[in-house]
């Protein structure tokens, strides 16, 4: 096992999130809030001596994360909020920062950057 210089955290979404995935026009399939906070995404920070300071960085890059975990649920932009703002992302979702991350595979992680630049 390896030790890792980053921090994790886990974004999960609340119930407002949910009630906007659930009103989705054309949405016949009515989830729940179990069942889309059971598989989240995990994100890699900049190592962290204390939660405050990766919760300082997602603030930083709230928007992009909000982007990326609208666009995991729904490819059309135009159904997504329009005003989107770090309030809201922390209404939206909550995470859960992991300061020790270890790697247990022993081979090079690829880092392959996403296509998605959301604002």
């Amino acid at each position: 096992m390896f030790i890792v210089d980053r921090s994790a955290a886990i974004i999960r979404p609340k119930q407002p999130f949910l009630e906007w995935l659930n009103a989705l026009p054309g949405n016949d399939v009515v989830l729940t809030l179990d069942e889309i906070r059971s598989d989240c995404t995990v994100i890699l920070v900049p190592e962290a001596a204390e939660p405050e300071d990766s919760i300082a960085y997602i603030d930083d890059i709230a928007d992009k994360l909000f982007g990326l975990e609208l666009a995991s649920w729904v490819a059309d932009e135009s159904l997504w909020p329009q005003k989107r703002s770090l309030k809201l992302f922390w209404e939206w979702f909550d995470v859960e920062i992991h300061l020790g991350v270890m790697d247990a595979v022993d081979s090079d992680i690829r880092n392959t950057p996403t296509d998605h630049n959301y604002h």
